[in-house]
């Protein structure tokens, strides 16, 4: 017995589990130990020279193997750096990376931390798992972390936050809000200093649109009163993570390397992208917009990281990932396995734990520390800078039993926080499985809202390419299989589609149309940066283009009256008063929706509420219409009269308990009783 606990001394061990299995990291200790142990055994198979030579060459890997150990430790990182009093999330879980770990014990210096359990260290010595409580009196500021190993000590920097206050921060968005989708680095270069910062030179080109152009947090601060001017009450804004500092040889595009401009392609998941600003100036724009009742929505990312993150060659535990750069399933988008009750369950990990593109690491969320990572990485953004809601990237990769325990803590720290998970399909029942409210398979994901694309394809179909409007309400018509479809995301366009303008058969007035029905139906209308002035660009480069007026040498500036074009004031004075109109209805905003009218190019539908109604009528046709149609059942009697909110039709009155509206080609209506 004596014998066999001192072998299981030679290897010390803890485990970390996840739902697929326990996986074990190592630390070696003993070397004397261990070395005796080999020369027992192999001085009974092996000659006398060869024995020797082999003692020699293991004594002497021992003592580099000593030497490495007692290098003092290194530190190059802590996630979070701080965290704040009174949260729900306490202890903290504190990730460090760095060097010469093994070994190491964390010491918190001073009042106010204090370590829950032994820190957990990764095989290679390059990450601490450490839990620091934060004691619920402790005093705000900057603290330290003792860490010691055989080779030294060195201290590391954490900070202690004040308890959050929730006044006017962390308020969700609803459909009483109008969103507006702003690609940071294509929207407006408000620093000029940031273009090209020292730590990532030679990826700022105005002429690569690959490349970052300029755009930055100073620059959308510079744009909220054209925001408000415009009625937006949320603004999202793509990605500010920190991305690669330099070309990214990996993913090529037209055949030369690229960069993470856009943002989706994390390299810290705690960082500011230097291109854009820094922490300060994100919580500037946050209570710049407050300021402005303009709510923030973060996109954030928790299904990859960029291909250059320091994990991909030093994970913190062996199942980190799924799979390694060198050995991983690819991701073949094959999503509609994900809602089958009878998946072939090769595609659906394929779906699940393949790499997007077949270069961006996919994080295995069934890992707990992965999924303690992520989990505290939302709160501590939203905590931090106070925003109202988040966009999530890629929601349909990710388990949904990681969503259930990621949304259940992100609803315990801040309760009126409001989530919408990208599952682009336009399929309804695909993109209705995904919604939080009821289980699918066992699991509810708590997901409040969706990027609604079903409707996003009818609208185009529609409005754009001039396909029969019925289409419109026949995909209304599956609304119940939502849990909640008043509170899903309506939208025109965004960053990874062509835009509206471009579709073939799109014109102003069909822009027109669509923003009208966009801002009157259910749901939260989200416009597209740069859809007000119907700007164009068919593809995915090209729909990112940058505003004008927004960067410096630009020839016009279309945030002012005088720098855009007839038909640019044109489109965006009718979407101000749409906006106009929506806030002064509760009903377009709150209300029921009722469908009175659909036949081929003609859509009636009624918004309604216990003390309004508004009734919308559109005509898609290139000719006017005569459209005549019940509202009985509104409660509208004979006599009444109502009048056009939009663009001031005669007043029309009820009549034989029917309302004969006459419109113009390609127009549309918003009608209320006086």
């Amino acid at each position: 017995m004596a014998e066999r606990r001192k072998k299981q001394h030679i290897r010390n061990r803890w485990k970390t589990k996840s739902s697929e299995g326990s996986e074990y990291f190592y630390r070696e200790s003993n070397m004397k130990k261990r070395t005796t142990h080999y020369q027992s055994n192999a001085a009974r198979i092996l000659p006398e020279p060869v024995f020797g030579f082999l003692i020699t060459v293991v004594l002497v890997l021992a003592s580099v193997s000593v030497c490495f150990s007692q290098s003092p430790p290194e530190i190059l990182k802590i996630d979070p750096p701080s965290w704040w009093v009174r949260s729900t999330m306490n202890p903290v879980r504190l990730l460090i990376r760095g060097r010469n770990l093994s070994e190491a014990r964390v010491q918190p210096v001073g009042p106010g931390l204090r370590l829950v359990g032994p820190p957990k260290i990764n095989a290679a010595g390059t990450y601490i798992f450490a839990d620091v409580a934060i004691s619920p009196n402790a005093r705000a500021g900057k603290k330290q972390l003792k860490i010691t190993t055989s080779g030294g000590s060195t201290l590391a920097n954490f900070e202690i936050l004040p308890a959050l206050n929730p006044a006017g921060r962390f308020q969700g968005f609803s459909p009483d809000d109008v969103m507006y989708l702003a690609m940071i680095d294509r929207f407006s270069d408000g620093d000029r200093a940031n273009n090209d910062p020292q730590q990532s030179r030679g990826i700022y080109d105005r002429k690569n649109k690959f490349y970052y152009h300029g755009g930055d947090l100073q620059g959308v601060i510079d744009r909220l009163p054209y925001l408000k001017e415009l009625g937006i009450t949320a603004l999202w804004l793509t990605p500010w993570y920190d991305n690669y500092d330099h070309p990214n040889q990996i993913e090529l595009k037209d055949d030369k390397p690229s960069s993470g401009f856009h943002g989706y392609n994390p390299q810290d998941f705690y960082g500011v992208e230097e291109h854009f600003g820094t922490l300060e100036k994100l919580q500037e724009l946050v209570a710049a917009a407050h300021r402005l009742n303009i709510k923030i929505v973060q996109d954030q990312v928790v299904n990859h990281t960029g291909p250059y993150h320091p994990w991909v060659d030093d994970s913190p535990t062996p199942t980190w990932f799924n799979g390694t750069r060198q050995k991983h399933l690819k991701n073949v988008f094959q999503t509609w396995v994900l809602h089958d009750p009878r998946p072939v369950e090769e595609l659906k990990r394929e779906t699940l734990e393949g790499w997007f593109l077949d270069f961006l690491p996919d994080l295995n969320q069934h890992d707990r520390e992965v999924s303690r990572y992520l989990v505290q990485n939302t709160l501590w953004w939203i905590g931090t800078t106070g925003l109202d809601g988040i966009r999530m990237d890629t929601w349909q990769y990710v388990p949904n039993d990681f969503w259930r325990d990621w949304n259940k803590a992100l609803k315990r720290e801040f309760p009126r926080f409001t989530v919408v998970g990208e599952v682009k399909d336009g399929d309804v029942v695909h993109t209705s499985y995904f919604q939080g409210g009821r289980a699918r398979a066992g699991v509810d994901s708590g997901l409040d809202s969706l990027l609604d694309f079903p409707l996003f394809y009818s609208i185009r179909h529609a409005f754009a390419e001039g396909q029969a409007l019925d289409e419109v309400p026949k995909t209304l018509s599956k609304d119940f299989l939502y849990s909640r479809s008043d509170i899903l995301v309506t939208l025109l366009g965004g960053h990874d589609d062509g835009r509206f303008m471009s579709e073939t058969g799109a014109t102003l007035d069909g822009l027109k149309l669509a923003n009208a029905f966009l801002l009157t139906t259910r749901g939260v209308p989200q416009l597209y940066y740069g859809d007000e002035i119907a700007m164009t660009g068919p593809d995915e480069p090209s729909t990112r283009q940058d505003f004008p007026g927004g960067f410096p040498g630009d020839k016009r500036n279309a945030f002012t009256v005088q720098g855009r074009t007839r038909e640019e004031n044109e489109i965006f004075n009718y979407i101000r008063r749409l906006n106009q109109v929506r806030a002064s209805l509760e009903p377009l905003r709150r209300g029921e929706l009722i469908n009175l009218y659909a036949s081929g190019q003609q859509y009636a539908y009624a918004r309604k509420t216990k003390n309004q109604i508004a009734v919308v009528v559109i005509n898609n046709d290139k000719k006017s219409q005569t459209i005549e149609f019940d509202v009985s059942k509104l409660g509208l009697i004979n006599g009444m009269e109502l009048d056009d909110r939009l663009i001031g039709i005669r007043p029309i009155k009820v009549h034989d308990g029917k309302l004969r509206v006459e419109l113009p080609q390609r127009s549309a209506a918003i009608l209320v009783r006086q």
